[in-house]
Parts: C-alpha cells; sequence; structure tokens
C-alpha cells in the first residue's frame, strides 16, 4: 500500500463522517416519516434507538476500520483471515454503488429545483399547483439525467482529491454552512403564526398514535440515518490516527445527526401547521410542500431556494462517502490511482442509474415486481441489504475480535473506563443484533405480503 492518507484533523474527520450520516434520510426522510408516526412519540423513540442501537454500531465499525486501516474489503480479511466474512464488505462496496446510482437521482432533482427558483419558475404560483411542478421537473428526460450528471460530477471532482484535499475540506465547509443555514430557517418557520403547533407536534409525545408500525420505521430511521451496514464508517475510519478519540467522535456525530433531525422538524412542522397542511404529506414535502409555505413569506423563495442548498449539501457529503468506499476498495487505499479510479467508477454509477432517472418520465410503465427501477433499487437497499450488512457487522464484530482487542483499541486516543465499555460491548453483541432482526423479520413479512 503507497500514499496512504489520513484525516489532517479530528474535527476534520468528525464533520465529514457526520455529512456522511446526515444525508437525505436525516433532512428529507426523517420529517416525513415522523409525520406519519404521530410526531413526539416517533421522536423519542427514534431518539433511543439511535442511542441504544446505532450509537455502539458506529462505535465498532470506526474500531475495526482504525485497527485494520485497510479497505472495507481487505478490513475483513486482515482481522479474520482464511475465511468468508470479508462478504461484509463485497456487500458494502455493492451496496453503495447501488444506493449512490438513485441517490444521484434525488441529488439531480435538489440541482434542478435551485436552477428552477434562480430562474423564477416557482413565482405566483399557487400552493395547488406545486405538486404538478414537481411532477413535470422530475418527467423530464434531458433534464434530470443532466442533474444527475452534475450532481455525480460534483461528486467525482471532491473524492477525486483525496481524503485531506477534498473530502475533509468540503465537509468543513459544508457542514458548518448546513447547520447556520437551518438554524436560520427554523427561527424562519417558528416566526409564523400558530408555529407553535408544529412545535408541540414534534416534540409533546402522544403515545396514542404510537403503532408497531411506526416503531419500525423508528428502528429503521436511527439505522439508516448513521450510514450504517455498509461499511462506510469502516472505511472513513481507516484514515484515523491512533490518537483520536473514537466514544467522542462517535457521539459528537450521533450528537450532531440528532441534533439535525431536530431543525428538519423544526423548520418544516410550524409551517405545515400554521398553514393548514398535513404533516403526512409524504415524501414530496420538500419540493411540493415547502414552497408553498415559504412562497407565503416575506423573502420566502430566497429561504427556500437556502433550504435547498443546504439540502444539497447533505446530500453531497452522504455521496462523498458512499463513493469513497468503493474508491478505497478497488484502489487499496493507493492513492496514485485515486483521480483516474474515481472517475471510472462514478461514470459508471451514472450509467447504472439512468433508469431510476428516467423512472418518472419516459420509463415510469418500466416495471420490475410492480416497482419502477427507483422503487425497486430504493426497496432493495434500504430493507434488505442495509440491514442484513449490518447485523453481520453486530455478529462478526464481538466474534471475531477479541475483547481485549476491541479494549485496546477503543482506549487508544481515550481513556474509557472498563464499565463504558462492558455497556457498549453487551449492547453491541446482544441488543443490536436482536433489534436489526426484529427491522429484518418486519422486512421478510413485507417481501411475503408483496410476493
Amino acid at each position: 500500500m503507497t500514499q496512504q492518507e489520513h484525516w489532517k484533523t479530528k474535527i476534520g474527520f468528525i464533520w465529514a463522517a457526520a455529512g456522511s450520516a446526515i444525508g437525505l434520510g436525516a433532512i428529507w426522510k426523517f420529517p416525513y416519516v415522523a409525520g406519519t408516526g404521530g410526531g413526539g412519540a416517533f421522536l423519542l423513540v427514534f431518539l433511543l434507538f439511535t442511542l441504544f442501537l446505532g450509537l455502539p454500531l458506529l462505535v465498532g465499525e470506526f474500531v475495526i476500520g482504525r485497527k485494520a486501516q485497510s479497505d472495507a474489503v481487505s478490513t475483513y480479511t486482515k482481522l479474520a483471515p482464511n475465511s468468508k466474512w470479508n462478504v461484509i464488505g463485497k456487500l458494502g462496496v455493492f451496496t453503495s454503488f447501488l444506493l449512490l446510482s438513485f441517490y444521484s437521482v434525488v441529488g439531480g432533482w435538489i440541482i434542478l429545483y435551485i436552477i428552477e427558483v434562480f430562474a423564477g419558475g416557482l413565482n405566483g404560483l399557487s400552493q395547488a399547483e406545486y405538486g404538478p411542478l414537481f411532477g413535470q421537473v422530475i418527467s423530464k428526460p434531458f433534464w434530470t439525467l443532466l442533474g444527475q450528471l452534475l450532481f455525480m460530477f460534483i461528486t467525482i471532482l471532491v473524492v477525486s482529491q483525496g481524503v485531506q484535499k477534498g473530502i475533509e475540506k468540503a465537509s468543513k465547509i459544508m457542514m458548518p454552512a448546513l447547520l447556520v443555514l437551518f438554524i436560520v430557517i427554523v427561527f424562519r418557520s417558528l416566526s409564523l403564526d400558530g408555529a407553535l403547533e408544529g412545535v408541540k407536534f414534534l416534540l409533546i409525545p402522544d403515545f396514542s398514535k404510537l403503532t408497531s408500525e411506526s416503531i419500525l420505521f423508528a428502528l429503521g430511521q436511527a439505522f439508516f440515518t448513521l450510514s450504517l451496514g455498509v461499511s462506510v464508517m469502516v472505511t472513513y475510519a481507516s484514515y484515523l490516527p491512533k490518537t483520536q478519540n473514537i466514544p467522542f467522535s462517535a457521539l459528537s456525530i450521533v450528537i450532531i445527526n440528532i441534533v439535525i433531525a431536530l431543525l428538519a422538524g423544526l423548520a418544516i412542522f410550524p409551517g405545515v401547521f400554521s398553514f393548514g397542511l398535513e404533516p403526512d404529506a409524504g415524501p414530496v414535502l420538500i419540493f411540493a410542500v415547502l414552497p408553498a409555505v415559504f412562497s407565503q413569506l416575506p423573502l420566502g423563495m430566497f429561504f427556500f431556494l437556502a433550504f435547498l442548498v443546504l439540502f444539497l449539501f447533505a446530500a453531497l457529503t452522504s455521496a462523498f462517502s458512499m463513493i469513497e468506499i468503493i474508491v478505497a476498495a478497488f484502489t487499496k487505499k493507493d492513492n496514485s490511482k485515486r483521480k483516474k479510479t474515481t472517475w471510472l467508477v462514478g461514470i459508471l454509477i451514472f450509467i447504472v442509474g439512468i433508469p431510476s432517472c428516467l423512472s418518472y418520465g419516459v420509463m415510469a410503465d418500466v416495471t420490475i415486481f410492480d416497482k419502477t427501477f427507483f422503487d425497486l433499487f430504493d426497496f432493495t437497499v434500504s430493507n434488505i441489504l442495509m440491514p442484513l450488512g449490518a447485523l453481520l457487522l453486530a455478529i462478526f464484530i464481538p466474534l471475531k475480535v477479541s475483547k481485549s482487542e476491541l479494549m485496546d483499541e477503543l482506549r487508544a486516543g481515550s481513556n474509557i473506563r472498563a464499565s463504558i465499555f462492558n455497556v457498549w460491548y453487551y449492547l453491541l453483541k446482544y441488543f443490536t443484533p436482536v433489534a436489526i432482526i426484529i427491522v429484518f423479520l418486519d422486512v421478510i413479512g413485507v417481501l411475503k405480503w408483496f410476493f
């Protein structure tokens, strides 16, 4: 292995890893699933699962990633030689590839909407016209492909520059900017008449609205929103020096993730309730509902544009991590091969993503198992591949890395107490696999119904 890179600063790693975690799931999906899951009760369950399920697995990925100092596939070969456990890394690479192929489509939509706002395309529209406009925008083959291409171009350009000059440098700018923009939008949303009802909906639990289905949604959201199960965090941690405090870094990322989810709710629900809209409007919430909210405010389109820029930042920082795990696996972290490999991988991802991009236009009637390519890829990644990868990880770490080795790795850069270590270890070994199996069994039930 030659020319291997490392993170330049501790805070740079935290911002980059937080950027990987905070993407479409935290900003787009969280308000939607919270709205359908009853608001405050859903939020409480989500927080509990994030702390007791997501955090232990995140620490686990960091530990084995830094210990092995290798790409996602080689990590498992190093830690469990002469075995088939490297299938976890291969699964993560494949999942990230498939995920970015349709994730980049949504990134393209964001770019198109930014252009649409700049061009004044949303000015003067009534509330009823925003939904049809969204449908029109994503159904134009040339423009959606161009948007997806631009999103992939930015992703490739940044990641091809390397860990320090590319991913870390961009994340240190984008993530703080994301937080600042979110805070501005939240203050604007909270200033609306009737905004308090939206705050109550988000923060005050109503357990009568909590169902077994919404509990499972909360479990899945806590899991997916931290980029767990695809070895992305294993790859990012492989660039860490031994001086990095892993427990502190993981906790910081979880806290940032929770804060962003809360800010997303506080940015959206006050406006939704203020204008008498439905909190469970679904995935179209940002593109079809938020313009209606912001259009009725002074400088409304400016604030909506700021939100879209924020949304693009979040999508890009997640995309960086998805393509990085693939590039690292193929280059074996030899930085001399980075640029060529990144461009080749990025172009291939774009090509594979074309059917997903056209799923809302000329290929809308082309379905597999009654699903468009976009929906099929999304379902496969979110409900099958990611839970499977996380389950394998939760089994692998305590099974193939001794308790003393895990303790030594965690204590490198931190002074974690034995009691805290034991809590983490037993949560990872017992609670995490059981919780993931619950989600996976639910998916199996869905599959039985589906077929």
